[in-house]
């Protein structure tokens, strides 16, 4: 009996996938996964580093971090990350919130410009800093393009971070930059205490940093050492960086680290988000690791030159092409963000997506929905689901999203479709770190091209 009812439940399986529309040879319309496998585990399961010179990336409250934090609450966690596109909104369209003030004393301020705001990141890695190197686990963003941590003797605030405070008095490579050099003038934001340079940067979320600007040896592998890396050494430090000891900018300013590092590994970059935060990613500077990448244009927008700017032109899902014009994405432009966690589509793409996607799930029941995620079901009786391929088109390029990519789990009462839609048709898109998961992500700034190869971590 128990071999018969193993056979039905296969064949029960693969009749659905037909009714759905899958494909018995070629590329099926529909996917199956276990609901388990959606789920993060209590422990790590780190994915095999891919090579001696890439760094691990980790999320920075999952089990994989080396000082995990608490459980993360995923309604405050969606609703930073709404700040944090309504921060990059801002930034594309020019308004400006106004001059805010961060403060490094009684006697000092900085203007913190609107140019500014973003949210905090969500995914960490270990790098080094002065001469002998200390190791500080730092937030890694392609939204921002100032390079900061936290530093002694901390004159106004620090927050509670994983490593020992960086001294710079135990650095004997460590220097000031002087508000005459051009790394200084060249800041949006900037002061000065005497003739050192001030910096400050001030995030949409709230949290905020203001120190010192200086220059010092950087450490990204034991290979991979930079002398002269000009960066924010932190004194007044606030916010939700949730233990991690600064930031890392991946822009395309003069400064992030890609530019910094471009004489030496060239201004390419590449990444892996793990799938789950019980899993490991990784961030490699210079060339990408993996040979089969394919790749669509990066384009340089002057509303936010330092920002990814990507041409999705169209979605399918369960193989069907969504019926819309041309000018839904191409009238506003899409930006590629690591940052950002879900997708967030103009207002008739993502009501079209939403329709395609419930008319393929109806034999799951309905959940409540989730902040800013509108179609959530409860799969608690169901150890396997089925779901519509969702394709994300790019000129030259189509990406097949997995499972992981598709749905955002707060719970197996609560699975929700992991893209939401802008509130005006004006925004631009945004596709974020959900749909980038387990694809090496390759940034290549010289030749300005966006690469994607599936399956690279786990």
């Amino acid at each position: 009996m128990a071999a018969w009812a193993s056979l039905l439940s296969s064949a029960l399986l693969w009749l659905t996938l037909l009714s759905f529309g899958g494909k018995a040879n070629g590329e099926s319309t529909f996917g199956a996964v276990r609901i388990t496998s959606l789920v993060p585990s209590l422990g790590c399961s780190p994915s095999k580093a891919p090579g001696h010179s890439s760094l691990p990336v980790v999320q920075r409250n999952g089990p994989c971090a080396a000082k995990s934090v608490s459980k993360p609450n995923h309604l405050q966690s969606l609703a930073q990350d709404s700040l944090r596109v309504a921060s990059l909104q801002e930034i594309v369209s020019g308004v400006s919130r106004g001059n805010d003030t961060v403060l490094l004393g009684s006697q000092i301020s900085i203007p913190a410009r609107s140019g500014l705001y973003l949210g905090t990141g969500n995914y960490v890695i270990t790098v080094g800093f002065g001469t002998p190197t200390k190791s500080q686990t730092v937030i890694f963003d392609t939204g921002s393009n100032v390079n900061w941590i936290q530093c002694k003797p901390c004159l106004v605030s620090c927050y509670s971070q994983q490593e020992p405070l960086f001294d710079p008095l135990l650095s004997s490579t460590y220097r000031n930059v002087t508000c005459a050099a051009s790394a200084c003038l060249e800041l949006t934001s900037r002061g000065c205490s005497g003739t050192t340079c001030l910096y400050g940067v001030t995030y949409g979320d709230g949290s905020s940093t203001v120190g010192f600007l200086a220059i010092d040896t950087f450490t990204l592998t034991s290979t991979k050492v930079f002398s002269n890396f000009i960066f924010g050494c932190g004194q007044n430090n606030r916010g939700l960086f949730r233990g991690a000891a600064g930031l890392i900018g991946l822009g395309r300013s003069p400064y992030s680290l890609n530019s910094q590092t471009a004489s030496s590994l060239g201004n390419i970059f590449s990444y892996c988000l793990p799938s789950t935060s019980s899993s490991t990613g990784y961030l490699n500077i210079g060339n990408p690791l993996r040979t089969t990448v394919a790749y669509t244009p990066m384009i340089t927008d002057s509303r936010a030159p330092t920002l990814y700017f990507i041409d999705l032109v169209g979605i399918t899902v369960g193989g069907t092409r969504l019926e819309l014009s041309p000018t839904v994405f191409q009238s506003v432009g899409t930006i590629i963000d690591s940052g950002t966690v879900i997708t967030r589509l103009p207002p008739a793409a993502y009501s079209a997506l939403r329709t395609a996607f419930r008319a393929a799930m109806t034999q799951y029941p309905l959940a409540p929905a989730a902040s800013i995620l509108d179609t959530c079901y409860d799969f608690r009786n169901s150890a396997t689901l089925t779901y519509p391929v969702i394709k994300l088109l790019y000129t030259n390029l189509e990406v097949t999203l997995p499972a992981t990519g598709v749905f955002y789990v707060i719970s197996s009462a609560q699975v929700c479709l992991a893209f939401a839609g802008n509130s005006d048709s004006s925004q631009i898109g945004i596709i974020g770190n959900v749909q980038q998961r387990t694809f090496e992500v390759t940034h290549d700034n010289i030749a300005n091209r966006i690469g994607f190869s599936a399956g690279a971590c786990s």
